[in-house]
């Protein structure tokens, strides 16, 4: 069984941890912020209390962040959260926040703890792959010329393709030729009926 923490070494650890943290007092004022959240605003404890730390949120998402905030501390209800939070270089993160009520040991309502973590990589991958998606999409919105004898389609260069070429130098369709049910019949009926000997 491991030992309890000590209170210098739940300090620590709450400090050092690899996520921002804050606390909100009764008032909603923020009243902490660890070691974590101060490295990476590049401010001062004194800067952040209180509604110091708002002034970090971008200006584009500052009001959908407050009405969050303000709501679900009223209820006293978690709530999760994501926001752009300028970080020390000048530069806006994207944050993923999650607030959750706390109490005292005699189950009176103290206000609220939140962690904070930085997803920005994960956004821009998303939004990466949304756009690789919309151009695939894209390239293959609107009409094709197609010849409607050989079946052969006009490229943008104006040249006529096969239609397995055209498709392969615009997706990652792959090809496999076989023949339907319809020509086997039409173009060799002896194999269709069962007639050819061989």
């Amino acid at each position: 069984m491991s030992e309890a923490l000590s209170g210098e070494e739940y300090r620590m650890l709450v400090e050092k941890a690899p996520i921002l943290i804050w606390r909100a007092n009764l008032t909603m004022a923020c009243d902490y912020f660890n070691e974590t959240w101060l490295d990476f605003t590049g401010r001062t404890l004194e800067q952040e209390v209180g509604n110091g730390w708002a002034e970090g949120v971008h200006p584009d998402d500052f009001e959908k962040c407050l009405k969050i905030y303000t709501e679900h501390f009223a209820r006293r209800a978690t709530f999760e959260m994501m926001y752009r939070l300028r970080r020390r270089d000048g530069a806006y993160r994207w944050i993923f926040d999650r607030g959750t009520p706390y109490s005292d040991a005699g189950g009176d309502f103290m206000g609220f703890i939140g962690s904070c973590v930085d997803v920005t990589e994960r956004i821009e991958a998303q939004e990466a792959l949304a756009k690789a998606n919309e151009a695939e999409v894209n390239r293959l919105r609107g009409l094709l010329p197609i010849c409607a004898y050989c079946k052969k389609i006009r490229n943008d260069k104006n040249y006529w393709e096969q239609i397995e070429i055209y498709i392969s130098n615009h997706t990652d369709a792959l090809f496999s030729h076989g023949i339907c049910p319809e020509c086997s019949t039409k173009h060799f009926p002896e194999y269709a009926k069962g007639t050819h000997k061989s």
